[in-house]
């Protein structure tokens, strides 16, 4: 089962609040994602355009999915902006995983700006058909009349 921890977004949020790294213009405020459960798998897809797909690093430790990505600014000095509006800077996100999970089979895909995180369940948490035992053959039961005399 995965389980999800909205206290980490807000503690990350109360610390920006409190130090005043509030999210510039400039840096990302959040890594939007969707999570849903497909057959035997979850499936996370985040959205994580112009980012450089070899900084994205995807991560579990102690039954945390850690997603952390880079995007970088130009760097060229000879620009004259006529406007600037795209975030730079590092993403960061992470989710507590539940032992119904096989952390040794979560494989991850980029593409067209999304990643892709496959999570299978655990074999012990896949739902499976229990088979009812009988009996091969079937026995009369014989009863026998008394005359009472």
């Amino acid at each position: 089962m995965l389980r999800f921890d909205p206290f980490s977004d807000l503690d990350a949020w109360a610390r920006a609040l409190l130090t005043g790294e509030s999210g510039s213009e400039r840096s990302p405020r959040f890594m939007p994602m969707d999570l849903c459960k497909v057959d035997d798998h979850y499936l996370l897809t985040a959205d994580l355009p112009g980012v450089d797909p070899h900084s994205i690093d995807v991560s579990v430790e102690n039954g945390t999915l850690t997603i952390s990505a880079q995007r970088s600014a130009r760097s060229d000095d000879s620009v004259q902006w006529l406007a600037n509006e795209r975030f730079y800077g590092s993403y960061r996100r992470q989710l507590s995983l539940g032992e119904g999970v096989d952390e040794s089979g979560i494989a991850a895909t980029y593409e067209n700006g999304v990643l892709t995180v496959t999570i299978p369940l655990a074999e012990k948490a896949k739902p499976r058909k229990i088979e009812v035992a009988h009996a091969a053959g079937q026995k009369a039961i014989e009863a026998t009349t008394v005359d009472a005399a």
